[in-house]
């Protein structure tokens, strides 16, 4: 070690005896601290909960659809089956997506319907495994309803629904809409607000028939061995088909907004926690200041022994740096401990106080999952570094710069 570093240790050890200084370093410290610590612990929860969001809302959409341009799938066996034939399609199965009215008793809500074969959907999707009463297996007259809509219908196991749809059939007294009781078989619980409250499972050829669709599907949603890679895949797929008469929409682009809004949130947020960090990384000038003007006989006594003004910086950086690294690996350290057991804080305090901070009822997720990232830790690190560095040069300077003559005429 140089014997600037060893000064700016005995400098560290002799400010622990003066009381006003050592505090305005705790606090500096402590500071620095709690800014990384709360940026590592916030960076990762998000985290956490965009993944879960991800793949709550992803398992729902499915990897990616193909359907024709005029929005209905024709010869759709042929179509599954050469779409199967690709070595990165898992599975496929055809679905309709159509919208109707769902009466139950004296209450109505407008819902999307899903037509689908049960064996085939639960193999692109999770949904029909996310069963919270009954089972999904979906007999001819049956329906599955959304644990939030079958709330608002007021509708529970075995009960009658009838489900009204804008196609029209002509009868003795006149024209009508097409509509047909169902008897509700199931209710599915996919932890997404927008499923939950809005979606119906049927099976495809009674959706078929009551929006007249004929041997026809609304298209075939497909899941690929790579969720990142969906994109290229369906474009392979579509190629094969046939680019002139089939289009293909990967999740990507289903749930853009979706994903764009998640990275921005966190890009957002991510910048103004690090405020916190640099006012705490800053309050290192105002400490080391105080501690150069304390130190100013001894800077003029280490001058007169010969050190030089580049030497007298080195001293009083290396003990910014040293105040600096201390707070980041302890803040760093502290952060990802707490990232590990949030959940369980979180349910520590929520019995304390008595108070659930996200109700099932109106939150996507009721928990608070973290993922710690390693690019995030190093991001961190290095940003709080870096401010450190910058916070420290102004007051070794400044040290640097102390006048000799001065001091000894003062002292």
């Amino acid at each position: 070690m140089s014997i600037e570093f060893d000064i700016s240790n005995q400098y560290l050890r002799s400010n622990r005896k003066k009381g006003f200084i050592s505090f305005i370093s705790g606090v500096s410290m402590v500071g620095l601290i709690l800014g990384v610590m709360t940026l590592v612990t916030v960076l990762s929860v998000m985290n956490g909960f965009h993944q879960e969001l991800r793949e709550r809302v992803l398992s729902a959409i499915s990897h990616s659809y193909i359907s024709e341009y005029d929005g209905n799938l024709s010869n759709w066996k042929d179509v599954q089956t050469t779409i199967n034939q690709h070595i990165n399609v898992i599975s496929s199965s055809p679905y309709i997506e159509q919208y109707a009215l769902l009466n139950a008793g004296n209450s109505a809500q407008g819902i999307s319907v899903r037509g689908v074969i049960p064996e085939l959907e639960r193999q692109t999707s999770v949904l029909l495994e996310k069963m919270k009463h009954g089972d999904s297996q979906l007999p001819k007259s049956g329906i599955l309803l959304g644990a939030g809509l079958a709330i608002q219908l007021g509708a529970t196991l075995g009960d009658k629904v009838t489900l009204l749809t804008p196609e029209l059939s002509s009868s003795i007294i006149g024209i009508l809409p097409r509509f047909k009781r169902f008897t509700v078989t199931g209710i599915f619980d996919a932890g997404v607000n927008e499923y939950d409250n809005n979606l119906a499972f049927i099976q495809l050829n009674q959706a078929q028939k009551l929006y007249s669709m004929k041997d026809k599907v609304s298209g075939i949603r497909l899941k690929v061995d790579d969720i990142f890679n969906a994109k290229k895949i369906t474009q392979e797929v579509v190629n094969t088909l046939g680019a002139h008469q089939y289009y293909g929409v990967d999740w990507t682009r289903q749930k853009a907004n979706f994903i764009k809004a998640l990275n921005l949130e966190k890009q957002m947020i991510g910048i103004i926690l690090s405020l916190i960090v640099a006012v705490a990384a800053f309050n290192i000038v105002s400490m080391m200041v105080m501690v150069v003007t304390d130190k100013t006989a001894d800077i003029a006594i280490l001058r007169t022994l010969g050190m030089t003004p580049k030497r007298i910086v080195k001293i009083f950086f290396y003990q910014g740096l040293t105040i600096g690294i201390a707070g980041i690996i302890i803040g760093l350290i502290l952060g990802v401990l707490l990232s590990l057991n949030i959940e369980h804080i979180v349910s520590g305090i929520e019995s304390i106080i008595g108070f659930e901070f996200f109700p099932k009822d109106v939150f996507y997720i009721n928990r608070f999952p973290s993922e710690i990232h390693l690019d995030d830790i190093i991001t961190v690190a290095v940003g709080a570094f870096v401010l450190v560095i910058l916070a420290s040069i102004y007051p070794a300077k400044r040290a640097g710069k102390v006048s000799i003559a001065k001091v000894l005429n003062h002292e």
